[in-house]
């Protein structure tokens, strides 16, 4: 794992100090891991000018060079798997099979774009005159520039980078800096595999506001793409129109998951665990929301606790830990919130609800007697807690669902072939999970609608926001 250890930002393809260090913590133990240099806004710039002057000579390959580099990228992050897992629990605190998990998954990427890449396919419209010929090019959009968060800190940066480069794009990103040594190691696999420099640029600060205003500003940036939180990406989005930047967003969630009367009850439990728990229920598209017909809710209750209580909550590292730290401190203190003021509204604690004393770990918590006014009904959790509510009437339930200001990923669970129909065309989330939570792969679109973003990433549809079309006209064709 040392070997893949980089304390300096990628850029142009060097390893760049510069004279101030941060720390990156291991969440489990708030123990230092390593230091790394902050490259300021002024290594942006320079990251930014790195992609502008690699972008023609790697735009001009063919889909197939790209293709073939993309390949020895995606062989040698498969060959350090084990090695990339165990640097990303380290600073992001997941178990070690999840990670390994999402090592695999964010390599997917480069294996399937490397290939859709060859797909990039233009248009020949019949044409108006006998004079002209009208034809349809897709092109690299450009520079690409990303800013990705800290709890998938190796696949949300594969997710873009795989799309951008596959479409002759150049790439920078911006990591976490709480989670910054995936994305170094990646560079590090990057630079191995042949990737030409200033193609894949890594740069790691902590100074945000700095660094997002070159990155979303710069006059040599065309597209920039983000993932966090709703309320970060307007700024950033607001940041992009002062030069017409292209721009794709995914941003936050408050899933709802659904189980109606006739649904396979251990089905939709162990859906329902595996969505909420997952990343200690730090990601986006967890279920957030856990609506129950009245018929069944008891019945659901009793199984889907006794699960939790079976979860086991320790350092990633260890040998069969199922759910790890939250990543902060502060993050622990808003689950307390969270709970607090839950019960205060007159939800019941029924499994967890506590911290260990002076650590980042979290108890598997479930509420029931949650009503949708509650703030761990309203607000986006992002932490293991499961608010239990109850439905009568599947109108209502939708209508619940779809009472907030976000989109990204809903899920429900039912036997019946109508009510699945009718429930997916309603809901209004840009993914939805039917009978299965495990949704999210390479080959579909990922991303949502309303406030959390547009854009797609992933399938043949994650291309699109790194492409341009151009439009030829051929004229004085005829005799």
């Amino acid at each position: 794992m040392d070997n893949l250890i980089r304390q300096c930002s990628f850029i142009a393809g060097q390893w760049l100090p510069s004279e101030q260090l941060f720390p990156v913590t291991n969440p489990a133990n708030n123990q230092t891991v390593v230091e790394v240099y902050d490259a300021g806004a002024a290594g942006a710039v320079t990251a930014v000018e790195a992609a502008y002057s690699a972008m023609p000579s790697w735009s001009k390959k063919t889909a197939q060079q790209r293709a073939d580099l993309m390949l020895s990228w995606f062989a040698l992050i498969m060959e350090h798997q084990y090695e990339l897992a165990r640097l990303l629990t380290l600073e992001q605190g997941k178990p070690l099979t999840e990670a390994k998990g999402e090592v695999s998954y964010g390599a997917s990427f480069l294996q399937w774009f490397a290939e859709e890449g060859k797909r990039v396919y233009g248009d020949i419209i019949p044409q108006t005159n006998d004079s002209q010929r009208l034809l349809v090019l897709k092109q690299p959009v450009g520079v690409v520039t990303a800013i990705t968060p800290w709890n998938f800190p190796n696949a949300m940066i594969m997710r873009k980078a795989a799309a951008a480069l596959a479409a002759g794009c150049s790439f920078v990103v911006r990591p976490d800096p709480q989670t910054p040594l995936s994305a170094l190691a990646l560079a590090a696999l990057a630079e191995q595999a042949g990737i030409p420099a200033g193609v894949f640029n890594v740069i790691v600060s902590e100074q945000a506001q700095a660094v997002g205003e070159v990155l979303t500003t710069h006059p040599k940036v065309a597209k920039f793409t983000f993932t966090g939180s709703t309320q970060v990406g307007k700024l950033l989005m607001s940041q992009c129109s002062q030069g017409i930047k292209k721009v794709s967003m995914e941003l936050g969630g408050n899933a709802p998951l659904i189980v109606f009367d006739d649904a396979d009850l251990e089905l939709a439990v162990q859906g329902a665990i595996q969505s909420k728990y997952r990343n200690a229920g730090q990601t986006c598209i967890c279920t957030n929301r856990i609506y129950v017909h009245n018929r069944i809710r008891e019945q659901f209750t009793e199984r889907y606790v006794a699960a939790v209580k079976q979860l086991k909550l320790g350092d990633g590292l260890r040998e069969g830990i199922d759910v790890g730290p939250l990543i902060s401190g502060k993050a622990v203190e808003r689950m307390q919130s969270l709970i607090d003021d839950s019960l205060a509204m007159g939800a019941t604690l029924v499994a967890g609800g506590r911290c260990a004393s002076k650590s980042n770990f979290f108890e598997p918590t479930v509420l029931t007697n949650v009503t949708d006014e509650m703030p761990v009904a309203g607000e986006e959790i992002f932490g293991p807690i499961s608010p239990i509510i109850g439905f009568d009437d599947e109108v209502e339930v939708i209508s619940s669902a779809n009472a907030v200001e976000v989109g990204l990923a809903a899920y429900f669970y039912s036997e019946n072939i109508r009510r699945i129909w009718r429930v997916a065309e309603q809901l209004a989330f840009g993914m939805v999970g039917i009978n299965d939570t495990a949704i999210s792969n390479a080959v579909a679109p990922f991303g949502g609608i309303k406030q959390s973003g547009f854009g797609r990433e992933g399938s043949k549809y994650g291309l699109d926001d790194y492409l341009v079309t151009k439009y030829l006209c051929l004229g004085s064709l005829s005799d």
